[in-house]
């Protein structure tokens, strides 16, 4: 029996337990710390009966002589063994005609062995199941694996909304009970919890030792010395094993079992942050003792040891490293610089070239069919292009390098958001790089650029007059270039078009005597808006030329801004119905996440355009998502002057059409929808429920009961356990939960719940 309660992990117990219909032996893997032998010892107690002659556990973690094995499970099974008879034949006729589990405990150092000896007992007994934890497989045939990753936690970034529903806050707070009676959260706390648990990675370990703290520490105190994890997390029970008794004990075991080559590719693999590919590995990694042809098979190797967690990302495959490994890792890096050998700027400066190539590929086939992959790429690489970033500004004679990373990607953390952090690495590479050079000026005009999108017009006046003094004193064409369209894309954001159209010309012929194409793209769709703007008759035909040359390229990301510019000039002419047919045109993208900009735009137009058609509601619905992606985006309102006063006499509009309560309850609707909802939504299709819509059709209301039914679906239980709760027969609240999926239209429990944790009100009632 345990002394304290289990936490969460109903789907793993759930899964574990089909898996054992299926196969004759299951394994847990996963890191130390995240609870295998408690999710084992569960998933014996559910299955129990199962087993006529009982479930038997045998914890492995106090063996190390793995020729003792079979003798240890012998002893486990309450038998007397004759020492004269070998262990193996005495053990597989006791168990040959029974039919049991048996539960082998901590497996991974004693692989082999516990692999020859599963291989054996279930060849000489059919009617017996193992259940193994370790942290690799056994590799034995017909093994069965189920990988046991942390609880699930919020993320901190976000408001802290029905915390109850994260496993590690439920641990967390369950732990904390224990240790200060009548523990709560305040909402002064919730953050910190939220913190708490995310920093931890939703290891239960890690989670226990830091609720143990509790006993003089508050939780923003904790989660304020995470960074010395390992110090911290360091007051376990003294009465459990001591593999549980520290977080660094817990690891220590990973690391013990890991080859030298593993152990120095685990130290340098923790430069990278949220993730990585096998190709980054072999770039940063290869070299001083590890060759780059060993790199595949020593990642394999931590794979295995579950060190590294497989992350399937549509046709690639990453890898990632839990926050607590990493820093694990991390220390072993630093001890080995500070040792002399200087390894960790070395295989930090490898991080930052990777990385600086990559952003240079992407520039490079910026207006290419490979436009919104590099869109997607560079999404998922953020959090290391931060650290190299980081590593650069933060080391001597290196911001140069920041300079040229963060220039390079300026034209995708334009689409996708962010403008602010890109403005704040831009401000400190220019502080610290301060040298005359076509690259400054680059990122002046970036920065001027980016600081008009922000609404920031003294920054970007300034940049502007810095920008054009250091051009015109290098004399470089390219450079020249870019400052004339920066110096039109000034006068556009003033509505100063008779300056803005004639400068936009002037780069636009420039950049076509560079033959710099991503750069003629983006003077011709200034100079189109710009004649949109202030009608002049050949706004169509630069709009056209701008589609026309997006199309030539099959640069999907471009296409929709293209469509949005024809889209805005057609509903300025009055032609309302074509020009939502643009603009829905334009937001029909792969994935609307990777150019956020373009869809605010799109659905900020299509939210004037509604409104002309008297459909004020839907009007003031699309009003609200757009202002949602504004801010996401971190750009100003749309930024543009004539545009934003268009902005304004639609929000005047739909106020006196519906009244402000109204009005604002709309907009509150449309800016709480999630993108693909927002996106559904614009198309006339909104075939995701959403907030204004799900469980509320008046055609399909929820019974009390259902809400009923809904708000113990949230907590994972499942229908026999919602059955006990409401005293019902376990078939009615299937039924009630198959009503829900129908009237709600969903095709799983999961949807259900994060619905309802999403979008209904706590006490709402049908």
């Amino acid at each position: 029996m345990e002394v304290t309660s289990f936490v969460g992990r109903r789907w793993e117990v759930s899964e574990a337990r089909r898996m054992l219909t299926r196969t004759r032996l299951l394994t847990l893997t996963g890191a130390g710390g995240l609870g295998k032998t408690r999710l084992a010892l569960q998933v014996a107690a559910e299955v129990r009966r199962s087993f006529p002659k009982g479930v038997w556990v045998v914890d492995l973690a106090p063996l190390n002589d793995g020729a003792l094995l079979a003798q240890t499970v012998l002893t486990d099974l309450g038998l007397d063994h004759d020492s004269a008879r070998p262990a193996l034949p005495a053990l597989s006729d006791h168990l040959a005609d029974k039919k049991l589990l048996l539960v082998l405990d901590n497996c991974e150092h004693l692989l082999e062995s516990c692999a020859k000896l599963t291989r054996s007992l279930l060849a000489a007994t059919p009617h017996m199941q193992v259940l193994a934890t370790s942290r690799q497989a056994l590799g034995v045939d017909g093994e069965h694996l189920l990988a046991v990753r942390p609880l699930s936690a919020p993320d901190p970034h976000r408001p802290p909304v029905a915390m109850a529903q994260y496993e590690a806050v439920r641990l967390f707070m369950d732990r904390a009970a224990a240790v200060v009676p009548g523990f709560t959260v305040g909402d002064d706390q919730r953050a910190a919890v939220a913190g708490i648990c995310h920093r931890l990675d939703g290891i239960p370990l890690a989670i226990e030792l830091a609720a143990a703290r509790l006993r003089v520490l508050s939780p923003p105190q904790i989660l304020e010395r995470l960074d010395d994890r390992f110090n911290l997390l360091s007051q376990g029970s003294s009465a459990a094993p001591a593999r549980q008794r520290t977080l660094r004990a817990a690891i220590d075991g990973s690391f013990e079992l890991c080859t030298p080559s593993e152990r120095r590719l685990w130290a340098r693999l923790s430069v990278f942050c949220g993730g990585f590919d096998l190709e980054a590995a072999e770039e940063v990694c290869a070299g001083d003792g590890l060759s780059r042809g060993e790199i595949l098979d020593v990642v394999t190797g931590l794979v295995d040891k579950s060190i590294l967690i497989r992350e399937d990302h549509r046709d690639q495959v990453r890898l990632r490293m839990l926050e607590t490994i990493r820093h694990y890792g991390r220390s072993l890096l630093d001890e080995s610089a500070g040792a002399g050998r200087g390894e960790l700027d070395s295989v930090r400066r490898r991080h930052r070239d990777h990385y600086q190539r990559l952003a240079t590929r992407a520039e490079s086939e910026w207006l290419s069919p490979r436009q919104m992959a590099w869109f997607a790429r560079l999404r998922l690489e953020h959090a290391n292009i931060r650290a190299a970033l980081e590593f650069c500004l933060s080391t001597p004679r290196e911001a140069g390098h920041a300079l040229h990373l963060v220039t390079s990607l300026w034209s995708h953390r334009l689409g996708t958001g962010g403008l602010e952090e890109v403005r704040h690495w831009l401000s400190r590479a220019l502080a610290q790089a301060p040298e005359p050079s076509p690259l400054r000026v680059k990122a002046l005009w970036i920065d001027g650029w980016l600081a008009h999108m922000r609404g920031e017009t003294a920054a970007g006046k300034a940049r502007l007059a810095e920008c054009q003094n250091l051009a015109e004193t290098l004399g470089d064409a390219e450079s020249l270039a870019h400052t004339v369209r920066f110096a039109g894309l000034a006068a556009l954001f003033r509505n100063d078009y008779p300056r803005a159209i004639p400068l936009l010309e002037e780069a636009l012929e420039r950049h076509r005597a560079q033959q710099d194409l991503a750069a003629q793209w983006q003077s011709l769709f200034l100079l189109g808006l710009a004649c949109c703007l202030s009608n002049d008759p050949r706004a169509t035909e630069l709009g056209e030329e701008c589609l026309a040359l997006c199309t030539a390229h099959d640069a999907q990301g471009s296409r929709s801004y293209a469509l949005w510019m024809l889209g805005l000039q057609q509903w300025l002419r009055g032609n309302t119905g074509r020009a939502v047919t643009l603009l829905q045109d334009a937001l029909r993208v792969e994935n609307p996440a990777h150019n956020l900009l373009a869809t605010a735009q799109c659905l900020e137009v299509l939210a004037w355009a509604t409104a002309h058609t008297g459909c004020a509601p839907l009007a003031a619905k699309l009003l609200g998502a757009a202002q949602t992606l504004w801010q996401s985006v971190g750009a100003g309102l749309p930024g543009v002057g004539r545009l934003l006063h268009h902005h304004n006499e639609c929000r005047a509009q739909l106020q006196k059409a519906l009244g402000d309560a109204e009005f604002a309850t709309a907009v509150k609707t449309g800016a709480e929808l999630a993108l693909d909802q927002a996106v559904a939504c614009a198309l006339g299709r909104p075939d995701s429920p959403t907030p204004a819509s799900a469980g509320e059709h008046p055609s399909a209301p929820l019974t009390r009961r259902e809400n009923e039914v809904v708000g113990l679906l949230t907590q994972g239980l499942t229908n026999k356990e919602i059955a006990t709760e409401l005293a019902i027969a376990p078939r009615t609240a299937g039924t009630h939960v198959a009503n829900i999926l129908g009237k709600l239209g969903f095709t799983s429990r999961t949807q259900i719940a994060t619905w309802a944790v999403a979008y209904r009100a706590p006490n709402r009632q049908g």
